[in-house]
């Protein structure tokens, strides 16, 4: 990654400074893939596994044709492109952008891609034992604008266990003008976000303060962010940011502390990915996000602060 290839590249509207000592390539460690111990000792080193290639890209393209089928059907992409090419509407109906788990349950070939096959041998082999995945899919159909600002996933889905992983999978080639995931170099090593925002939790509100009832009856709501501004955030933690071009087959995986956000989508495409969660079977598990139908953020409770 050089600043001669590099187009301008922003997070939540904000420019990235691009000079080798900001920003990175992501560590590869696909030659890793069949050994559980040295993929547990790189995600403690690096906080992430990147694996480019171990996916069937074949599956892959499936699972995209179904979800792009759907898109269409929902007036997202333009009439004039192929469906799988994702060629974004710019005038799409409300309410059908965003996290679209309603597709992501009804795709047989979704589900097979996220929930059998390689990806589960892959978290059985990386957590040592059997595995439970969350039931809710974050399918992310992302139009061209801003995306993700900075976050730890902890405080989405923290009241199980702390050791789960999310996967991010794209689900097609994925440019730098497109906008993929990018990580916070060896963010999960710090201890003082651990230890404040960390133990935060985006469904719980202090109920001992004036504002409580207005975050009980979900007027009010934390959005989870931790900056939205991930220049600056990166010039107070320290490290780079971290990513690349994304291709079908690729996977990337972290934990639960690992700061990451989004590159902002500059295409005219619907950038397609999915998030997804993997935990040994025998951990507790979040409630929110298991069960034929999630009650994901939908409820609240109170704390005393």
């Amino acid at each position: 990654m050089t600043t001669l290839t590099l187009p301008k590249l922003t997070v939540h509207g904000h420019e990235l400074d691009t000079r080798p000592e900001s920003l990175g390539e992501l560590r590869r460690s696909s030659h890793l893939a069949g050994d559980g111990a040295a993929l547990r000792e790189r995600m403690r080193e690096d906080g992430y596994l990147y694996l480019p290639g171990y996916l069937d890209p074949d599956a892959v393209l499936e699972a995209r044709r179904e979800v792009t089928a759907r898109l269409a059907e929902d007036g997202l992409l333009d009439a004039r492109f192929p469906p799988l090419d994702a060629v974004a509407n710019e005038n799409p109906p409300p309410g059908k952008r965003g996290v679209r788990n309603d597709i992501a349950r009804r795709s047989e070939a979704v589900q097979r891609l996220l929930y059998a096959g390689r990806m589960m041998e892959f978290y059985r082999r990386l957590l040592g034992g059997e595995v439970l995945h969350f039931d809710y899919t974050w399918l992310r159909a992302i139009a061209p604008g801003k995306a993700a600002a900075p976050h730890c996933d902890i405080v989405f889905m923290g009241r199980g266990t702390q050791e789960l992983c999310t996967a991010w999978t794209p689900l097609g080639d994925i440019t730098y003008q497109m906008g993929g995931l990018m990580i916070l170099e060896h963010s999960h090593r710090l201890e003082r976000v651990r230890n404040t925002y960390g133990r935060m939790d985006v469904d719980s509100y202090c109920a001992n303060r004036p504002d409580a009832e207005l975050y009980a009856s979900r007027q009010k709501r934390w959005s989870g962010q931790l900056s939205k501004n991930a220049p600056r955030l990166r010039e107070r933690l320290g490290g780079r940011w971290l990513t690349a071009e994304f291709h079908a087959g690729d996977l990337l995986t972290f934990g639960m502390f690992t700061i990451h956000a989004s590159l902002d989508n500059h295409s005219d495409r619907v950038r397609l990915s999915s998030d997804t969660r993997y935990q040994l079977a025998s951990e507790p598990a979040d409630e929110r996000w298991i069960g034929e139908q999630p009650v994901a953020h939908s409820t609240t409770r109170g704390r005393i602060c």
